[in-house]
C-alpha cells in the first residue's frame, strides 16, 4: 500500500510511530495529485512547494518529539470558500479574479494549528450555488458529475489526491459529493464549527465539515475543527470534546428511526436496496428499529429554497449589479431570482423552519439516530439535467440531489453520509444518519460501528 492510499487515523498512526514520515506521506500524495489531477480537475490550485516545506518542518518537529496530535503532518485540501492568509479564495468564479485573503480562516488556523498540511484548494459550484461542480469529474466515472458543491474536496479524498478535506454544506454540498465519490462526509450542528472566514452562500444554512475515507478520520477532523468563535455570531459555546468513536460495534438498546415518508418515496431501486440491507445491519448489531413519519415535507423544498435564495442575493446584491457577466448562467439566474421573492416570501420560510425544527425536535425524543439514503440516486451524467422516475415524473437533477440533504440544514442537525456499496455500474451509494442536535458522538458512533463490520473500501477505481 503506497501512503496516499492510507487513511487518516492509519497515516497518523504512523507518523508518531515514526514508520511514515510527513514528508513521505505528502510527497506520496503530491505524487498522486500529478496522476490523477488532469483527469479529475479536483483543485483550484495546488500548493506543492509551500506543502513540502511544511512537511518538512513537520518531519522535524516529529523528530524532537513536538508532537501536535493526530493531524501532524497530515496533507488536507481545503474547498475554495475557506480563507488561507495569502491565497486566492476564488470560490471557483471569475468574479473573485485577483482575490487574496488578508488572514487565515477558523477552520484553516485551527487546522495548521493541530499541524496539518495544506496541499492547495479545491474546486466548488461556483459560489457554492449548486449541486453538481461542472468542472470537477467523478472519481469513479470521468463522465458523471462529482457532486456540489464540495466536488473538488470528495473526489480529492476518493482518488488519493488528499488524505481529508474540508467542504460546506449549505443544502447538501459535503453529504451530496461525499455520497457520490463513495467517501464519508459530515455536516456538524449548525453552529459547532465555526465559519469566520469562509465565503457565504446562506448564512443561515452554511455549516464547514469534513470530507474524508472513514468515520473515525472524519471524528479526528472535527475534534480539532469544533469550538466556539464569538467572530461567527451563529457559534455554539459549547466545551472542546474529543469525537473519537469508541472501539466495538454493540449498538444495544440505540433506537434507529426507519422513515415510513419522504426519504424512500422516490429514491433509485438500487438506493433503496443498499441502505435498507445497511440499515438491517444496524439491526443486526443490536439496535432498534422504530419507524418514523418524516414531519411537514411539502413544506421542505420551498423552505430551502426560501431561505437560500434570498440570503444568497443580498450576499452578492453589489458584484451582481455591477459585473453580471461575471457569473456562471446559471448561479446568475438563481442569483437574479432572489430580487422576485419579496420580504413576506422569506419570513414565511422562516416561520417554516422555526415549525419544522419543534416537529423534528419531537420526532428525535423517540430515537437516537435517523438513517436514510443520503441521495435518491447515483452519479447522473455529466449532461444530464433532469430525471424521469418510473412513475413518468421529471425532476431537475440539483434539486432530485438536495432532496434528502436539505431538512438537516433546515432544522440544523448534523448529518453523517457513509458508503454502503456501489450500484450495478459500479458507482457509489451512500446511506445518510441524522441525529439530534449535538449528537455527533451518537452519529459517529454508529457510523463506525458500521464500517467495522464491512470490507476495508478501495481509492476509486477511476481515478
Amino acid at each position: 500500500m503506497q501512503p496516499y492510499e492510507l487513511s487518516l487515523a492509519a497515516a497518523a498512526d504512523a507518523i508518531r510511530a515514526r514508520r511514515l514520515s510527513p514528508v513521505e506521506l505528502v510527497d506520496s500524495v503530491l505524487d498522486r495529485i500529478e496522476k490523477v489531477e488532469p483527469h479529475l480537475g479536483a483543485y483550484v490550485t495546488v500548493a506543492a512547494e509551500q506543502a513540502r516545506r511544511a512537511a518538512s518542518e513537520a518531519e522535524h518537529e516529529a523528530a524532537q518529539g513536538r508532537y501536535r496530535g493526530p493531524l501532524h503532518g497530515i496533507p488536507m485540501g481545503l474547498k475554495d470558500l475557506i480563507d488561507v492568509s495569502g491565497m486566492a479564495t476564488t470560490a471557483s468564479s471569475r468574479v473573485r479574479a485577483g482575490h487574496r485573503a488578508t488572514a487565515d480562516s477558523t477552520v484553516a488556523a485551527r487546522l495548521s494549528a493541530a499541524g496539518a498540511i495544506l496541499l492547495g484548494k479545491t474546486h466548488t459550484h461556483e459560489f457554492a450555488f449548486g449541486l453538481t461542480t461542472p468542472q470537477t469529474r467523478n472519481a469513479w466515472d470521468h463522465g458523471r458529475v462529482a457532486g456540489g458543491s464540495s466536488g473538488g474536496s470528495a473526489v480529492a479524498v476518493a482518488s488519493g489526491a488528499a488524505t481529508f478535506a474540508l467542504g460546506t454544506d449549505t443544502g447538501g454540498s459535503i453529504r451530496v459529493p461525499a455520497a457520490l465519490n463513495g467517501v464519508v462526509g459530515l455536516k456538524p450542528t449548525y453552529g459547532l464549527v465555526p465559519r469566520h472566514g469562509v465565503t457565504s452562500l446562506s448564512w443561515s444554512l452554511d455549516h464547514v465539515g469534513p470530507l474524508t475515507r472513514t468515520v473515525e478520520d472524519a471524528a479526528l477532523v472535527l475534534t480539532a475543527l469544533a469550538g466556539h468563535d464569538p467572530r461567527d455570531p451563529a457559534s455554539l459555546s459549547v466545551p472542546a470534546a474529543d469525537y473519537r468513536p469508541v472501539a466495538g460495534t454493540d449498538l444495544t438498546g440505540l433506537r434507529i428511526g426507519l422513515p415510513r415518508t419522504y426519504y424512500f418515496d422516490t429514491v433509485h431501486p438500487q438506493v433503496e436496496t443498499a441502505v435498507r440491507h445497511a440499515i438491517g445491519q444496524l439491526e443486526a448489531l443490536g439496535a432498534q428499529l422504530v419507524e418514523v413519519d418524516i414531519p411537514m415535507t411539502r413544506y421542505i423544498q420551498a423552505t430551502q429554497w426560501g431561505l437560500m435564495v434570498p440570503e444568497a442575493g443580498a450576499y452578492h446584491e453589489g458584484s451582481l449589479r455591477t459585473v453580471p457577466e461575471l457569473y456562471q448562467e446559471d448561479v446568475r439566474i438563481l442569483l437574479e431570482a432572489s430580487e422576485l421573492m419579496s420580504a413576506g416570501d422569506y419570513v414565511r420560510a422562516q416561520r417554516s423552519r422555526t415549525l419544522m425544527r419543534a416537529e423534528w425536535a419531537r420526532m428525535l425524543e423517540e430515537v437516537d439516530v435517523i438513517a436514510a439514503p443520503s441521495v435518491p440516486m447515483p452519479a447522473v451524467g455529466a449532461d444530464e439535467e433532469t430525471v424521469t422516475w418510473p412513475d413518468g415524473t421529471v425532476e431537475g437533477v440539483s434539486d432530485a440531489y438536495v432532496r434528502l440533504s436539505a431538512p438537516a440544514n433546515i432544522t440544523g442537525v448534523p448529518a453523517l453520509t457513509v458508503p454502503v456499496g456501489h450500484d450495478s455500474a459500479g458507482l457509489p451509494i451512500g446511506m445518510q444518519l441524522l441525529g439530534r442536535p449535538l449528537g455527533e458522538p451518537t452519529l459517529l458512533r454508529v457510523g463506525h460501528a458500521y464500517e467495522q463490520t464491512q470490507p476495508a473500501r478501495a481509492l476509486a477505481t477511476a481515478a
